[in-house]
């Protein structure tokens, strides 16, 4: 091999072509598993294996700038430094766990043109990125990312369905995924990111994403034969603002270029996250790789359980008052807050006008109800469109603050175009200096933007619950692939809960009277087994009220945990997460349409007695998914729980020492 690679470089030089003198590097991974051969001859390419075994065949990596110039392609090696880190990084908010190992090899190529390609490698995975130290503003035509797989692997494909009313690039990036095999997929589709890639055997998944995207385009995913490829959306020249019910810019016309940005910066990460259907959904790879905090006190970030009543259309019963977006059916919100251990309500769609914050709807006086949730140690929290924020982002943030509103969502941005990119980054920095908590809806997924900013605790980006309401699509299959591949991306807003439980033959989906598929269990697991510091409940609280012992126990889960394991998992089929607050621990299962028995080890106890509190599918939940069993035992560390889940359901045990 190295024959033909200084034969092909003897070559050029005889025929008088400037090729740059040829470069090799391989560099493992901490425990030696993973390894990346970097080689730079006219293009630049990395490889990726795993225990000798090759995973990604050399890909080709490269930026086009404005003018002909091209990062990484006909460049010499300047100069080569490799590092080792063996650290760990202390998050600015703890939500998955309170210390990030942070162990990984890195080689930096300097080039001659004034910039670098940094790759490194860790455990469960590796990415690589550029960095340019150029005086002048930069043009990105174009950046090549390829990611050449191996055979044919299958892939888990959330593929954009083209709006009539928009270019591709317009997406909320709430998909299914298709999973098929890589040759199957036609060439003009396009994915957002992340994408899994799932090989044959005992090879291990694969899943293509990126990390600290800032001011630049997010990444799409497209086939180029046997390999996948980066797409960015080009900037935006021209919107419109569309009409209707949630009015959002369109654009209209783009540019032949996808950025333009500072000549010294670094560029977002392009990350493989290499690991097993247990690791995957435990990971901090993209976190790590992320930008460290810009707010300097992050005291103010809390994270908590939430209600919201846009799923269930505020369709309340057993009270004494018309239901709807007024003040007696908040304050009731603040009541079973209050009753069930919530940190905040949500004020969602329709307590202002769409277009103007300060249009507040007549049946609602906010003064009282910030006045009452305070009495109750309740906070409130706002619902905003994307576009209408931006407009009147400084008085409305300050109008937030005023009536002591710590945490906001907004919505519709459906985008991730560089303008896009840099309005989440404009508006998290406004929130910041106003103490406000920010989730976006309508987004794409974090990419590491909440350890840039901590305040921005969770997004959206996924097919949620409310999909309920119009369609059959949130299935139990489906819950079982989000924690393998988007959650790998960062926090998800799946907003679980839902009280109405059906089998997949009684299931229906009815505005108003929204039920879920799989059984109450299922959703239980959910605010245990998905990552989401802001946790929103989505059922009907007065069904909630009837059921106090399931509530107050669903009302005893954490937000945010200080360990987190996965027990045991199988992609699509089932995942086991524990996670420990303190000296409590809650474990979460989930399954498939698939009924199974599962065994539970406690060996993560300590020595001593404990107190355990399960939930479980009841004996007729296969018919009636509604049905659950609450129950408590004491347990020890070698004992093992036999537990026996429901097609579609799923289980919460929450052990404290006695």
């Amino acid at each position: 091999m190295r024959y033909y690679f200084f034969l092909g470089y003897l070559l050029l030089s005889i025929q008088g072509k400037a090729a740059p003198r040829p470069f090799q590097r391989i560099i493992t991974s901490p425990d030696g598993r993973l390894s990346v051969t970097v080689t730079v001859t006219d293009s630049t390419r990395y490889a990726v294996s795993y225990e000798g075994r090759l995973l990604v065949r050399p890909s080709a990596v490269a930026m086009t700038l404005a003018g002909g110039r091209s990062l990484a392609v006909g460049d010499e090696v300047r100069q080569s430094r490799v590092r080792t880190v063996r650290d760990s990084i202390v998050p600015e908010v703890v939500t998955k766990r309170r210390l990030i190992r942070d162990h990984f090899t890195e080689l930096a190529l300097d080039f001659r043109g004034n910039y670098a390609l940094l790759v490194r490698v860790y455990d469960d995975g590796m990415a690589y990125r550029f960095r340019t130290s150029l005086a002048d503003s930069l043009t990105i035509l174009n950046e090549t990312a390829r990611f050449a797989l191996v055979d044919d692997p299958t892939v888990y494909f959330p593929a954009v369905q083209k709006r009539a009313d928009a270019d591709r690039f317009h997406t909320s990036f709430e998909e299914l995924y298709s999973i098929k095999p890589l040759s199957q997929v036609h060439d003009t589709t396009l994915a957002f990111s992340p994408v899994l890639v799932a090989g044959s055997g005992s090879v291990p998944r694969i899943v293509i994403t990126e990390s600290d995207l800032d001011d630049y385009p997010g990444m799409f995913l497209a086939r180029d034969g046997q390999s996948l490829k980066g797409v960015f959306a080009p900037v935006p020249l021209a919107e419109r603002m569309t009409t209707g019910g949630f009015p959002q810019l369109i654009v209209t016309r783009r540019a032949d270029f996808i950025a333009r940005t500072s000549g010294k910066r670094s560029f977002p990460w392009r990350v493989l996250v290499i690991g097993t259907d247990r690791t995957l959904p435990e990971t901090d790879l993209i976190y790590r790789l992320a930008a460290p905090s810009r707010v300097s006190d992050v005291s103010w970030v809390r994270p908590g359980k939430c209600t919201d009543e846009w799923i269930t259309d505020i369709n309340l019963f057993n009270v004494p008052f018309r239901a709807g977006i007024n003040t007696a059916t908040y304050k009731y919100y603040v009541d079973f807050a209050r009753r069930f251990g919530f940190d905040r309500i949500l004020l969602d769609a329709g307590w202002s006008d769409y277009t103007d914050l300060f249009k507040i709807n007549p049946d609602l006086n906010v003064p009282e109800l910030v006045a009452y949730a305070r009495s109750q140690g309740v906070r409130l929290s706002m619902w905003t469109l994307c576009s209408t924020l931006d407009r009147q982002l400084e008085p409305a943030l300050k109008q937030f603050s005023d009536w002591g509103v710590d945490f906001i969502m907004t919505d519709f941005m459906d985008r991730d175009d560089q303008n896009m990119v840099r309005f989440y980054s404009r508006v998290a920095e406004a929130c910041a200096r106003h103490k406000i908590m920010i989730m976006f809806h309508g987004a794409y997924k974090s990419a590491g933007f909440e350890r840039t900013w901590p305040n921005a605790i969770t997004r959206e980006g996924v097919l949620g619950s409310e999909y309920n309401i119009w369609s059959s699509k949130p299935t139990p299959e489906h819950d079982l692939l989000l924690p393998f591949i988007r959650m790998v991306a960062g926090p998800m807003d799946y907003e679980p809960g839902l009280l109405d439980n059906a089998t997949k033959e009684q299931f229906r989906p009815i505005a108003g009277k929204v039920m879920s598929q799989g059984t109450r269990c299922h959703q239980l697991a959910m605010f245990v087994v998905y990552d989401s510091p802001i946790p929103i409940f989505s059922g009907n609280p007065s069904q909630a009220y009837l059921e106090p012992a399931f509530m107050e126990f669903l009302g005893s889960i954490p937000a945010a945990f200080d360990e987190t394991t996965v027990l045991d998992a199988k992609l699509g089929d089932y995942l086991v997460t524990a996670r420990r607050r303190g000296t409590d621990w809650y474990i979460g299962g989930l399954t498939d349409w698939t009924g199974r028995p599962m065994n539970l080890p406690l060996t993560f106890l300590g020595d001593g007695t404990f107190e355990a509190t399960l939930c479980t599918d009841g004996p007729n939940a296969d018919r009636n998914p509604v049905d659950y069993q609450l129950s408590t035992q004491t347990v020890r560390a070698t004992d093992t729980l036999g537990l026996k889940l429901a097609p579609g359901g799923g289980f919460v045990v929450r052990i404290r020492r006695k």
